[in-house]
Protein backbone atom coordinates (compact mmCIF):
# COMPACT_ATOMS: atom_id res chain seq x y z
CA UNK A 1 0.00 0.00 0.00
CA UNK A 2 1.28 3.36 -0.78
CA UNK A 3 0.34 6.93 0.93
CA UNK A 4 -1.43 9.55 -0.18
CA UNK A 5 -1.75 12.99 1.68
CA UNK A 6 -2.40 16.40 1.87
CA UNK A 7 1.27 18.12 3.15
CA UNK A 8 1.68 22.45 3.03
CA UNK A 9 5.26 22.73 1.45
CA UNK A 10 6.61 26.04 2.70
CA UNK A 11 9.40 28.33 1.25
CA UNK A 12 11.73 30.41 2.95
CA UNK A 13 14.19 32.33 1.59
CA UNK A 14 15.99 36.01 2.23
CA UNK A 15 16.15 38.97 -0.28
CA UNK A 16 18.16 41.55 0.17
CA UNK A 17 15.23 43.98 1.48
CA UNK A 18 13.12 41.06 3.23
CA UNK A 19 12.09 37.51 4.34
CA UNK A 20 9.94 35.70 2.85
CA UNK A 21 7.82 32.43 2.74
CA UNK A 22 5.75 31.55 0.41
CA UNK A 23 3.27 28.30 1.36
CA UNK A 24 1.28 26.28 -0.77
CA UNK A 25 -1.06 23.42 0.23
CA UNK A 26 -1.45 20.44 -2.19
CA UNK A 27 -4.44 18.41 -1.35
CA UNK A 28 -3.10 14.84 -2.79
CA UNK A 29 0.19 14.03 -2.89
CA UNK A 30 1.03 10.98 -4.15
CA UNK A 31 3.79 8.63 -2.80
CA UNK A 32 3.77 6.79 -5.44
CA UNK A 33 3.90 8.84 -8.31
CA UNK A 34 5.06 12.42 -7.19
CA UNK A 35 8.44 13.90 -7.59
CA UNK A 36 9.98 15.56 -4.21
CA UNK A 37 12.54 17.67 -3.82
CA UNK A 38 15.91 16.64 -2.41
CA UNK A 39 15.98 13.82 -0.57
CA UNK A 40 12.41 14.60 1.20
CA UNK A 41 10.07 11.31 0.24
CA UNK A 42 11.35 9.22 2.68
CA UNK A 43 11.44 11.41 5.90
CA UNK A 44 8.03 13.37 4.71
CA UNK A 45 6.32 9.85 4.03
CA UNK A 46 7.24 8.87 7.62
CA UNK A 47 5.96 11.91 9.41
CA UNK A 48 2.19 11.96 11.33
CA UNK A 49 -0.10 14.34 11.31
CA UNK A 50 1.01 17.89 12.85
CA UNK A 51 4.75 16.92 12.19
CA UNK A 52 6.98 18.51 9.96
CA UNK A 53 10.15 17.86 7.95
CA UNK A 54 12.48 20.49 6.38
CA UNK A 55 15.62 21.08 3.78
CA UNK A 56 17.52 23.51 2.42
CA UNK A 57 18.86 24.10 -1.05
CA UNK A 58 21.22 25.98 -2.75
CA UNK A 59 20.97 28.97 -5.48
CA UNK A 60 19.68 27.61 -8.54
CA UNK A 61 18.76 23.17 -6.90
CA UNK A 62 15.05 23.71 -7.06
CA UNK A 63 14.70 26.28 -9.62
CA UNK A 64 17.23 26.72 -13.02
CA UNK A 65 20.39 28.47 -11.96
CA UNK A 66 21.07 32.07 -12.89
CA UNK A 67 22.19 32.63 -16.30
CA UNK A 68 23.80 36.06 -18.12
CA UNK A 69 22.58 34.82 -21.11
CA UNK A 70 19.06 34.65 -19.71
CA UNK A 71 19.33 38.72 -20.05
CA UNK A 72 17.99 39.34 -23.25
CA UNK A 73 17.97 42.76 -25.52
CA UNK A 74 15.29 43.47 -27.44
CA UNK A 75 15.24 46.30 -29.58
CA UNK A 76 12.32 48.48 -29.75
CA UNK A 77 11.95 47.84 -33.14
CA UNK A 78 11.27 43.80 -32.22
CA UNK A 79 8.30 44.45 -29.54
CA UNK A 80 5.05 43.03 -31.69
CA UNK A 81 3.38 46.65 -32.99
CA UNK A 82 0.66 44.29 -33.78
CA UNK A 83 -0.59 43.68 -30.43
CA UNK A 84 -0.32 47.70 -29.66
CA UNK A 85 2.99 47.18 -27.45
CA UNK A 86 5.41 49.68 -27.27
CA UNK A 87 8.30 50.32 -25.03
CA UNK A 88 6.83 53.44 -23.82
CA UNK A 89 4.63 51.11 -22.04
CA UNK A 90 6.78 49.39 -20.37
CA UNK A 91 7.97 50.05 -16.23
CA UNK A 92 11.55 49.03 -15.35
CA UNK A 93 11.81 46.26 -12.66
CA UNK A 94 8.32 45.18 -13.45
CA UNK A 95 7.35 41.95 -14.35
CA UNK A 96 5.33 40.80 -18.08
CA UNK A 97 4.07 37.81 -19.73
CA UNK A 98 6.81 36.43 -21.55
CA UNK A 99 4.20 35.91 -24.47
CA UNK A 100 4.19 39.84 -24.20
CA UNK A 101 7.58 39.77 -26.00
CA UNK A 102 6.82 36.19 -28.01
CA UNK A 103 8.82 37.23 -31.47
CA UNK A 104 11.67 38.09 -30.00
CA UNK A 105 11.81 35.48 -27.28
CA UNK A 106 10.64 32.54 -30.08
CA UNK A 107 7.51 31.97 -27.05
CA UNK A 108 4.12 32.05 -27.74
CA UNK A 109 1.52 34.59 -27.19
CA UNK A 110 -0.03 32.95 -25.00
CA UNK A 111 2.89 32.37 -22.67
CA UNK A 112 2.29 33.66 -19.38
CA UNK A 113 5.78 32.59 -17.85
CA UNK A 114 7.47 36.15 -15.77
CA UNK A 115 10.08 37.71 -17.58
CA UNK A 116 11.51 41.43 -15.57
CA UNK A 117 12.05 44.12 -17.38
CA UNK A 118 15.66 45.06 -16.26
CA UNK A 119 16.76 48.11 -18.09
CA UNK A 120 15.06 50.00 -20.99
CA UNK A 121 15.81 53.30 -23.10
CA UNK A 122 14.35 54.59 -26.28
CA UNK A 123 15.89 52.16 -28.46
CA UNK A 124 15.71 48.79 -26.51
CA UNK A 125 14.64 46.49 -23.48
CA UNK A 126 16.75 43.95 -21.74
CA UNK A 127 14.07 41.41 -20.38
CA UNK A 128 15.73 39.10 -17.53
CA UNK A 129 14.56 35.48 -18.40
CA UNK A 130 15.77 33.69 -15.29
CA UNK A 131 13.01 31.93 -12.36
CA UNK A 132 12.48 35.08 -9.97
CA UNK A 133 13.95 32.38 -7.08
CA UNK A 134 17.06 31.71 -9.48
CA UNK A 135 19.79 33.90 -7.39
CA UNK A 136 18.32 32.97 -3.95
CA UNK A 137 19.06 29.74 -1.37
CA UNK A 138 16.11 27.90 -0.71
CA UNK A 139 14.26 26.15 2.27
CA UNK A 140 11.62 23.74 2.12
CA UNK A 141 9.40 22.81 4.71
CA UNK A 142 6.50 20.13 4.67
CA UNK A 143 4.13 19.66 7.41
CA UNK A 144 1.79 17.13 7.17
CA UNK A 145 -2.09 17.50 7.39
CA UNK A 146 -3.81 14.34 6.68
CA UNK A 147 -2.34 10.84 5.50
CA UNK A 148 -4.52 7.73 4.10
CA UNK A 149 -3.33 4.51 2.50
CA UNK A 150 -4.11 3.50 -1.31
CA UNK A 151 -3.49 0.92 -3.44
CA UNK A 152 -0.58 1.19 -5.68
CA UNK A 153 -1.51 2.87 -9.05
CA UNK A 154 -0.22 2.22 -12.90
CA UNK A 155 -0.40 5.73 -15.23
CA UNK A 156 -2.09 8.70 -14.00
CA UNK A 157 -0.61 12.35 -13.60
CA UNK A 158 2.70 12.94 -11.74
CA UNK A 159 3.18 16.33 -10.02
CA UNK A 160 7.48 17.78 -9.55
CA UNK A 161 6.53 19.25 -6.22
CA UNK A 162 9.29 21.28 -6.54
CA UNK A 163 8.05 23.06 -9.71
CA UNK A 164 4.42 23.20 -8.35
CA UNK A 165 5.87 25.42 -5.02
CA UNK A 166 8.43 27.62 -7.09
CA UNK A 167 6.47 28.06 -9.97
CA UNK A 168 2.79 31.02 -10.65
CA UNK A 169 4.94 33.94 -8.48
CA UNK A 170 7.34 33.16 -5.78
CA UNK A 171 10.01 35.49 -6.15
CA UNK A 172 8.23 38.00 -7.72
CA UNK A 173 7.53 40.29 -4.71
CA UNK A 174 11.22 40.92 -4.22
CA UNK A 175 13.03 43.96 -5.71
CA UNK A 176 15.80 43.42 -7.77
CA UNK A 177 19.31 44.60 -6.80
CA UNK A 178 19.72 46.80 -10.02
CA UNK A 179 16.14 48.51 -10.85
CA UNK A 180 13.34 48.98 -8.15
CA UNK A 181 9.75 48.81 -9.52
CA UNK A 182 7.89 51.22 -7.46
CA UNK A 183 4.03 52.83 -7.78
CA UNK A 184 4.93 55.85 -6.03
CA UNK A 185 5.74 58.92 -7.41
CA UNK A 186 5.32 61.84 -5.40
CA UNK A 187 1.93 62.28 -6.33
CA UNK A 188 -1.45 61.16 -5.26
CA UNK A 189 -2.12 57.85 -7.03
CA UNK A 190 -5.01 57.52 -9.11
CA UNK A 191 -7.74 55.69 -9.82
CA UNK A 192 -10.54 54.86 -12.38
CA UNK A 193 -13.13 55.82 -10.16
CA UNK A 194 -12.99 58.95 -8.22
CA UNK A 195 -16.18 59.25 -6.97
CA UNK A 196 -16.08 60.95 -3.54
CA UNK A 197 -14.85 58.05 -1.06
CA UNK A 198 -17.58 59.08 1.63
CA UNK A 199 -20.38 59.03 -1.45
CA UNK A 200 -19.34 55.69 -2.45
CA UNK A 201 -19.22 54.02 1.20
CA UNK A 202 -22.38 55.34 2.15
CA UNK A 203 -24.29 52.46 1.77
CA UNK A 204 -22.76 49.72 4.13
CA UNK A 205 -22.00 46.66 3.03
CA UNK A 206 -21.99 43.96 5.55
CA UNK A 207 -20.50 41.17 3.33
CA UNK A 208 -17.53 38.90 3.42
CA UNK A 209 -14.89 39.59 0.79
CA UNK A 210 -12.90 36.48 1.38
CA UNK A 211 -13.99 32.84 2.31
CA UNK A 212 -14.35 31.45 5.62
CA UNK A 213 -11.05 29.15 4.82
CA UNK A 214 -8.78 32.65 4.07
CA UNK A 215 -10.93 34.44 6.33
CA UNK A 216 -9.24 31.59 9.11
CA UNK A 217 -5.64 31.97 7.81
CA UNK A 218 -6.12 35.49 7.78
CA UNK A 219 -7.05 35.41 12.16
CA UNK A 220 -4.20 32.63 12.42
CA UNK A 221 -1.50 34.64 10.62
CA UNK A 222 -2.61 38.09 13.24
CA UNK A 223 -2.89 35.05 15.99
CA UNK A 224 1.07 34.72 15.53
CA UNK A 225 2.15 37.80 14.82
CA UNK A 226 0.03 40.32 17.59
CA UNK A 227 0.20 40.05 21.52
CA UNK A 228 -2.92 39.52 23.96
CA UNK A 229 -3.95 42.76 25.61
CA UNK A 230 -2.56 45.46 23.05
CA UNK A 231 -3.60 48.44 21.65
CA UNK A 232 -4.87 48.16 17.85
CA UNK A 233 -5.64 50.31 15.36
CA UNK A 234 -7.83 48.17 12.18
CA UNK A 235 -6.94 50.60 9.53
CA UNK A 236 -10.00 50.82 6.73
CA UNK A 237 -11.82 48.75 9.12
CA UNK A 238 -15.56 47.60 8.41
CA UNK A 239 -17.88 45.39 10.36
CA UNK A 240 -15.20 42.32 10.78
CA UNK A 241 -11.57 42.51 12.15
CA UNK A 242 -10.39 39.31 11.68
CA UNK A 243 -8.88 38.94 14.88
CA UNK A 244 -8.65 35.07 16.49
CA UNK A 245 -10.28 34.74 19.90
CA UNK A 246 -6.69 34.88 22.25
CA UNK A 247 -6.68 38.25 20.83
CA UNK A 248 -10.23 39.69 21.35
CA UNK A 249 -8.62 41.22 24.74
CA UNK A 250 -6.96 43.45 22.85
CA UNK A 251 -7.87 47.25 22.90
CA UNK A 252 -9.09 47.61 18.80
CA UNK A 253 -9.46 50.84 17.65
CA UNK A 254 -11.72 51.23 13.81
CA UNK A 255 -10.71 53.99 11.45
CA UNK A 256 -13.29 53.00 8.11
CA UNK A 257 -15.69 55.15 5.96
CA UNK A 258 -18.93 53.45 6.96
CA UNK A 259 -20.25 54.13 10.46
CA UNK A 260 -22.60 51.10 10.57
CA UNK A 261 -20.12 48.55 9.33
CA UNK A 262 -18.08 50.47 12.34
CA UNK A 263 -20.97 50.16 14.67
CA UNK A 264 -21.95 46.72 13.71
CA UNK A 265 -17.94 45.58 14.69
CA UNK A 266 -17.88 43.92 18.07
CA UNK A 267 -14.47 43.83 18.34
CA UNK A 268 -14.02 47.72 18.28
CA UNK A 269 -13.28 49.70 21.83
CA UNK A 270 -13.80 53.02 19.04
CA UNK A 271 -14.35 53.58 16.59
CA UNK A 272 -13.87 57.23 13.74
CA UNK A 273 -14.92 57.79 10.02
CA UNK A 274 -11.90 58.85 8.16
CA UNK A 275 -11.22 59.63 4.50
CA UNK A 276 -7.82 58.88 4.53
CA UNK A 277 -7.87 59.86 0.49
CA UNK A 278 -8.41 63.31 1.17
CA UNK A 279 -6.78 63.65 4.56
CA UNK A 280 -3.87 61.32 5.61
CA UNK A 281 -3.66 62.71 8.79
CA UNK A 282 -4.46 60.15 11.64
CA UNK A 283 -6.13 61.64 14.40
CA UNK A 284 -4.23 59.95 17.24
CA UNK A 285 -2.05 60.97 19.46
CA UNK A 286 2.01 60.00 19.05
CA UNK A 287 2.94 56.38 20.16
CA UNK A 288 -1.16 55.29 20.61
CA UNK A 289 -0.86 52.20 19.18
CA UNK A 290 1.47 48.69 19.74
CA UNK A 291 0.26 47.37 16.52
CA UNK A 292 -2.04 47.97 12.93
CA UNK A 293 -3.49 45.71 10.75
CA UNK A 294 -5.01 46.58 7.59
CA UNK A 295 -7.05 44.15 5.30
CA UNK A 296 -7.58 43.60 2.07
CA UNK A 297 -8.04 47.40 1.51
CA UNK A 298 -4.79 49.05 1.02
CA UNK A 299 -5.09 48.87 -2.74
CA UNK A 300 -7.61 51.91 -2.52
CA UNK A 301 -5.09 53.96 -1.06
CA UNK A 302 -3.91 57.03 -3.13
CA UNK A 303 -1.18 58.66 -0.29
CA UNK A 304 0.50 54.92 1.14
CA UNK A 305 3.68 56.73 1.53
CA UNK A 306 2.01 59.94 3.90
CA UNK A 307 -0.48 56.94 5.63
CA UNK A 308 2.81 55.33 5.78
CA UNK A 309 4.56 58.04 8.00
CA UNK A 310 1.14 58.58 10.13
CA UNK A 311 1.41 54.90 10.54
CA UNK A 312 4.87 55.63 12.34
CA UNK A 313 3.95 58.44 13.97
CA UNK A 314 1.07 56.58 16.13
CA UNK A 315 2.81 53.40 17.00
CA UNK A 316 5.52 52.72 19.61
CA UNK A 317 9.04 51.95 18.65
CA UNK A 318 8.74 48.48 17.49
CA UNK A 319 5.36 48.44 16.80
CA UNK A 320 4.12 46.09 14.38
CA UNK A 321 2.61 47.06 11.16
CA UNK A 322 0.43 44.21 8.81
CA UNK A 323 -1.31 43.99 5.46
CA UNK A 324 -3.29 41.47 4.17
CA UNK A 325 -3.74 41.46 0.61
CA UNK A 326 -6.07 39.19 -1.96
CA UNK A 327 -7.57 39.07 -5.13
CA UNK A 328 -10.56 40.66 -4.96
CA UNK A 329 -11.62 44.83 -4.63
CA UNK A 330 -13.77 46.67 -5.46
CA UNK A 331 -13.83 47.40 -9.14
CA UNK A 332 -12.69 51.27 -10.32
CA UNK A 333 -11.44 52.63 -6.78
CA UNK A 334 -8.46 50.53 -6.56
CA UNK A 335 -5.14 52.45 -7.41
CA UNK A 336 -4.70 52.81 -11.00
CA UNK A 337 -2.24 49.73 -12.48
CA UNK A 338 -3.60 47.32 -9.49
CA UNK A 339 -5.38 45.17 -11.41
CA UNK A 340 -2.69 44.73 -14.01
CA UNK A 341 -0.21 43.87 -11.63
CA UNK A 342 0.66 40.27 -10.87
CA UNK A 343 -0.73 39.15 -7.27
CA UNK A 344 3.07 38.75 -6.28
CA UNK A 345 3.86 41.78 -7.56
CA UNK A 346 1.49 43.64 -5.93
CA UNK A 347 2.56 41.97 -2.53
CA UNK A 348 6.14 44.26 -4.14
CA UNK A 349 4.72 47.10 -4.31
CA UNK A 350 3.61 47.79 -0.60
CA UNK A 351 6.82 45.84 -0.07
CA UNK A 352 7.93 49.08 -2.21
CA UNK A 353 5.84 51.36 0.07
CA UNK A 354 7.76 50.34 3.11
CA UNK A 355 11.28 50.88 1.35
CA UNK A 356 10.05 53.87 0.15
CA UNK A 357 8.84 55.52 3.10
CA UNK A 358 11.64 54.52 5.50
CA UNK A 359 10.34 54.27 8.69
CA UNK A 360 10.35 50.24 9.12
CA UNK A 361 12.55 47.68 9.34
CA UNK A 362 12.51 44.00 9.87
CA UNK A 363 10.05 43.13 7.07
CA UNK A 364 8.36 39.48 6.05
CA UNK A 365 6.12 38.83 3.53
CA UNK A 366 4.25 35.70 3.76
CA UNK A 367 1.57 34.24 0.90
CA UNK A 368 -0.75 31.12 1.31
CA UNK A 369 -2.31 29.11 -1.55
CA UNK A 370 -3.43 26.23 -2.60
CA UNK A 371 -6.47 24.96 -0.15
CA UNK A 372 -9.53 23.92 -1.27
CA UNK A 373 -12.45 26.29 -1.30
CA UNK A 374 -15.28 25.41 1.22
CA UNK A 375 -18.07 23.37 -0.62
CA UNK A 376 -20.46 25.55 0.99
CA UNK A 377 -18.75 28.71 -0.32
CA UNK A 378 -20.89 30.85 -2.84
CA UNK A 379 -18.11 30.36 -5.25
CA UNK A 380 -17.55 26.82 -4.57
CA UNK A 381 -18.66 25.79 -8.21
CA UNK A 382 -16.45 28.21 -10.14
CA UNK A 383 -13.09 28.24 -8.06
CA UNK A 384 -11.68 24.92 -6.79
CA UNK A 385 -9.44 26.96 -4.47
CA UNK A 386 -9.66 29.17 -1.29
CA UNK A 387 -9.02 32.86 -2.44
CA UNK A 388 -5.00 33.34 -1.63
CA UNK A 389 -3.44 35.54 0.77
CA UNK A 390 -0.37 37.69 0.31
CA UNK A 391 0.64 38.95 3.92
CA UNK A 392 3.52 41.93 4.80
CA UNK A 393 4.33 43.09 8.11
CA UNK A 394 7.27 45.01 9.61
CA UNK A 395 8.53 46.96 12.75
CA UNK A 396 8.35 50.61 13.41
CA UNK A 397 12.11 51.85 14.05
CA UNK A 398 11.79 55.13 15.54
Amino acid sequence: MKKRAAIEFSLSWESRFACHNDRFYIEKVDFWRDIFPGSMEHPVAQMGIGQSHTETFGPGELVPPFDSNHMVTVTAAQIDAARGNSTSELEPGRYYPKGYFWKPLGAFPADLTPVRVAGLDDTAVLIDTNHPLARYPLAVKATMHESSTIAAQRGGSLNDIAEVITNGGPGMQAPADDVRFTLCNGAPLAREDETDDLRYYRSPRLVHHLDAAARNRVSSVYGRLLNPRTRVLDLMSSWQSHLPEALHSCQVEGLGLNEQELQANGLLAGYLVHDLNKNPRLPYADNSFDAVICTVSVEYLCRPLEVLSELARVLVAGGLVAFTISERWFPGKQIAGWAELHPFERQGAVLGYLLDQGSFTAIHTESIRGYPRPTDDRYADRLAYSDPLYFLWAECAK
